[in-house]
């Protein structure tokens, strides 16, 4: 709340009610600020649970937890490129990917499916129920068993599973999808070359830093780029040589899944900006 704050100006009473008024509006404004923070995956179709807020169809009885459809504190699958992932990931080779059309406008090189993709293909490939984790809450006890009871309801499953025909089953067929696991630019941006031009000079220059250890690179969408990785960026994800295309030698960035959707924002689609305009598409491609 405001605080009364008496003026040193001799601006009497006019004066101290506006600063005042002036105190109260920065503090409610701070307030504001705060709220998408705390309101993000809890107001978006992400939110499975029985916990109020989610504003998708798809309903699991069995928890009222929101978090746990994707993480979990322990018993994590380490082998995936996201933090303690609690679900099972898919064989990379079960994917049909985009590459195989055979199209001549495609010059960067495709690494199996893999990095924070198959983690969102983990549900979405539209094969396992959304429920089925490795770690339920509350494991060996009364939690646990409601987990096992639960049930789904809504429109847009079938036993758990995303609804066939539905956009978000993208299904093990990507051919007509977006290309993920794929140099950004064609190639060219590396641990040697951080800064260099993409091969394909159809794509924005993307920037780069050093975070703890590791090289990022992400393609910046604000006007006046500000020099730091935003969530609201189109982040590039770094994938070694041994997780990459035969013939990589060191790290490169490559476009997946979580390059455009942000799986925590209460965007449209979990789009990470507004798609108006093309403005997503327009980020990275020079058209």
């Amino acid at each position: 709340m405001g605080k009364w704050i008496p003026s040193s100006s001799g601006g009497g009473a006019s004066t101290r009610l506006a600063t005042w008024a002036l105190g109260l509006l920065v503090a409610a404004s701070g307030a504001l600020l705060a709220q998408p923070a705390a309101a993000q995956i809890a107001n978006t179709k992400h939110n499975l649970g029985t916990s109020p807020g989610g504003t998708g169809v798809n309903k699991f009885s069995g928890t009222a937890e929101i978090c746990v459809f994707c993480h979990t504190p322990h018993g994590a699958d380490t082998s995936a490129a996201v933090p303690l992932w609690n679900r099972t990931l898919p064989a990379p080779a079960s994917f049909t990917t985009y590459d195989s059309l055979g199209t001549s406008t495609l010059d960067g090189k495709i690494a199996p499916v893999g990095s924070v993709s198959i983690a969102c293909l983990s549900c979405h490939d539209g094969v396992t129920s959304m429920s089925a984790v490795i770690n339920a809450p509350g494991s060996g006890t009364t939690g646990d068993a409601a987990w096992q009871a639960g049930t789904w309801t809504g429109a847009n499953q079938v036993g758990g599973k995303i609804a066939p025909g539905l956009i978000t089953n993208i299904g093990t067929d990507l051919k007509n999808d977006h290309p993920i696991g794929i140099q950004y630019g064609g190639g060219g941006l590396k641990n040697s070359t951080p800064a260099a031009a993409t091969t394909d000079p159809d794509f924005k220059v993307a920037s780069s830093a050093v975070i703890g250890a590791n090289r990022v690179w992400w393609v910046d969408t604000e006007a006046t780029p500000n020099g730091t990785r935003q969530k609201t960026d189109m982040v590039l994800y770094t994938r070694a040589a041994a997780g990459g295309y035969t013939g990589q030698t060191e790290n490169e960035p490559f476009v997946e899944c979580a390059s455009c959707h942000d799986p925590h924002t209460s965007n449209a689609t979990f789009l990470r900006i507004s798609n108006a305009g093309s403005a997503v598409c327009l980020a990275c491609h020079v058209k």
